[in-house]
Parts: structure tokens; C-alpha cells; sequence
């Protein structure tokens, strides 16, 4: 049986932006008769809190979404470190103790922001004692160069040599937390998730992910990156960004009535009719959502496209 998620961070309130990726890998699985689960990546101890994370399970809920099995990404700590012993087993990890400032002054620019780690502890070698959190340093994976070849249903082009792009990405945290890359990867596969429908801010990371499931051995999704919502051009919506919260949402909007706009900014109702997500499912179609990302401002009031 097909397997579809929604993985949000707990790092603060849903937003238009999280409301609209619910919305679309939700419409996906159910359409499809795929499972669905919700799964809280709540691993930054320093953005993301339970109380965030029951606000975002409220949120959805609210909103209109289902979902068949809830995980808490924290609750996976064994599955992570079997993940890094596997990977400290065949050599692939190193410490590294670079500061952010050594990375921006020695690396390059990289697409959507940030530096390339430029490969300085590379040859370091990982002490017998890695698993203390005793050391101040973060924990690389050692990547070798090559192309990564992943089909999109989207038609958006993934390919990319991870390491001639980013560098060897960190999969442990200074603080002890697995990052990202690695854990989604584990979690996906423990879950045997086999569609990721998700924005396309997060593509540029889907070859490094292919990369690391190849080291593990683990099968990989079917993906689909789709369009973003942009607010007033600051960029993509975020919690980072400070973008309007479900709470300021749900004093203007009926929760229909927050569907109704988001569905018809996706393409996929003509007018902003109030409408439950679950009347979307008949005739959903990837066809009719938009493929080019979507502008748009909170006047204090409601949603409105930006003009172009």
C-alpha cells in the first residue's frame, strides 16, 4: 500500500505556506486511497517544544486534515543512532570543529543561501569516544563526488553532486541533535513512506537525502516537489520569517473559508468559495494546481495575491 506524509517543524504556528503543503500531499494520499501520516519534526531543542507541537496537531485539525498515524520524530532517537553506528562503521563520519564564520570566509555562495563547507576536517578522524556529547564539534557525513540522477513527478530537475554543491552535509548537531538530512532519510524509511509531496524550496536537499538511503541501504520515495507561496517578496512563507500564524488566520477565516483561498490560489478552485478539504478529493488532478510560485500579502484582514 502507498504511503504518504506530512512532516511540518514544531519551531512555532502553522502558517499559509505549512497550511497549503498539508493541504496537497493530504489531497495526494487520499486521493490516491494512500495511507497518510503526520509525523512532528520536533529534533532542534532550540526552536521546537511539545506545547508547539500539540499547537500544530490543533491547527490541522482545525483546518480539516486527518491523518492515520501521528509521530513524534523525537521518539525515533534509537533508529538515529543505529543510523550514525552504521555509518561511523563504514567511515563515512567525521568531527568537525569549524565555526560558522571559518565556513563563510573559506566557502562558496550556495543556491537558496548559506555556504558550501569547504571540506576543512575532512581527513580528521573519528574518535573512539563519538557518541559523547564531550566534544565540541558537529558530525559530518564524507561524501564522494557524483551526480545524483532522482525523477520528479513534477518534472522539476533534481539531479546534483551533493558534494560538489553543498559539501559534506552534518548529520549530528553541536547539541547532540541529528539533523535534518539524516533523520527525515531513517524516518521515511522506518515508516515505509513511498511518496514525498512537498514544496520545492526542498528539493535542492533531495540528492544528498538519495545519497545517504543509498550508504544505509534503505528503499527511497516517489517525490513531487510543487509551488510555493511567497510572502510580498521576502521570500517563501515560513515560522523563520515570521509569517502570519494560524492564530491571526482563524480571526478573519471560517476554516472552509481559509480552504476556499488557499485551493483557488493552488488552481484548484476557479473563486475562493468556502469549501472542507475533503470535497477537493473528487477530480483532484496535479494537472490543475499551478506550477509557478504564488506571491502573497496579509493585509491585517485576509490573503491577497500580490499584483504582478
Amino acid at each position: 500500500m502507498e504511503v504518504g506524509r506530512f512532516a511540518p517543524t514544531t519551531s512555532g504556528p502553522a502558517h499559509p505556506g505549512t497550511l497549503l503543503a498539508a493541504l496537497l500531499a493530504w489531497l495526494d494520499a487520499r486521493h490516491r486511497g494512500a495511507r497518510f501520516l503526520l509525523r512532528l519534526e520536533d529534533l532542534d531543542p532550540e526552536r521546537t517544544t511539545p506545547q508547539r507541537g500539540r499547537e500544530m496537531i490543533e491547527q490541522l485539525t482545525w483546518f480539516g486534515l486527518d491523518w492515520d498515524d501521528l509521530i513524534w520524530q523525537s521518539t525515533a532517537a534509537a533508529r538515529h543512532r543505529q543510523a550514525l553506528d552504521t555509518l561511523a562503521a563504514d567511515g563515512h563520519l567525521y568531527f568537525c570543529t569549524c565555526s560558522r564564520r571559518q565556513i563563510r570566509e573559506h566557502g562558496r555562495t550556495i543556491p537558496g543561501g548559506g555556504y558550501r563547507y569547504p571540506g576543512t576536517c575532512r581527513e580528521r578522524p573519528l574518535p573512539i569516544d563519538w557518541r559523547e556529547r564531550t566534544h565540541d564539534a558537529v558530525i559530518r557525513l564524507r561524501l564522494e563526488p557524483g551526480v545524483e540522477t532522482i525523477p520528479d513527478e513534477s518534472g522539476l530537475d533534481l539531479s546534483l553532486d551533493p558534494w560538489h554543491v553543498h559539501g559534506d552535509p552534518i548529520v549530528r548537531r553541536r547539541d547532540g541533535a541529528v539533523a535534518y538530512n539524516l533523520a527525515v532519510v531513517v524516518d521515511d524509511a522506518a515508516a515505509d513512506v513511498t511518496r514525498v509531496v512537498r514544496g520545492r524550496d526542498l528539493a535542492s536537499s533531495t540528492a544528498t537525502q538519495h545519497r545517504i538511503a543509498t550508504l544505509l541501504g534503505l528503499p527511497e520515495p516517489t517525490y513531487r516537489h510543487h509551488f510555493l507561496l511567497l510572502e510580498d517578496h521576502r521570500g517563501k512563507l515560513s515560522k523563520s520569517g515570521k509569517s502570519v500564524g494560524v492564530p491571526e488566520l482563524r480571526e478573519r477565516y471560517r476554516p472552509v473559508e481559509l480552504c476556499g483561498v488557499l485551493a483557488c490560489y493552488a488552481g484548484l478552485l476557479e473563486r475562493p468559495d468556502a469549501i472542507e478539504p475533503r470535497r477537493l478529493l473528487d477530480g483532484f488532478q496535479w494537472s490543475r494546481v499551478r506550477t509557478d510560485d504564488l506571491e502573497i500579502v496579509w493585509d491585517g484582514e485576509s490573503l491577497q495575491r500580490v499584483a504582478s
